[in-house]
């Protein structure tokens, strides 16, 4: 059996990695990531980062920027901390 704490750290990551990739401008790359991070995490800490990510991939699949509200949808499925810092660096 996995370990829990690992694998809520592989999903930690995998949101990382979901909103660096929304910030590069990579929705393929962001969607597989919180896939990733839904996978991995074993607190349920990260569902509604799914939507948010959507949202965010959607619009740039559609060649538009992701939008002020898109962003702060997502600053807000992370709380605060860390990962809203994180989004607050890749978005400008």
């Amino acid at each position: 059996m996995a370990n829990p704490g690992r694998l809520q750290r592989q999903a930690l990551t995998a949101v990382e990695r979901s909103i660096e990739a929304l910030g590069r401008g990579d929705p393929v790359s962001a969607r597989m990531a919180i896939a990733t991070a839904l996978d991995r995490d074993q607190t349920g800490i990260y569902v509604g980062m799914a939507d948010a990510v959507d949202l965010a991939a959607g619009m740039l699949e559609r060649e538009e920027p992701v939008s002020e509200e898109a962003w702060g949808h997502l600053a807000d499925a992370v709380g605060p901390g860390p990962l809203q810092a994180l989004v607050e660096a890749v978005r400008h």
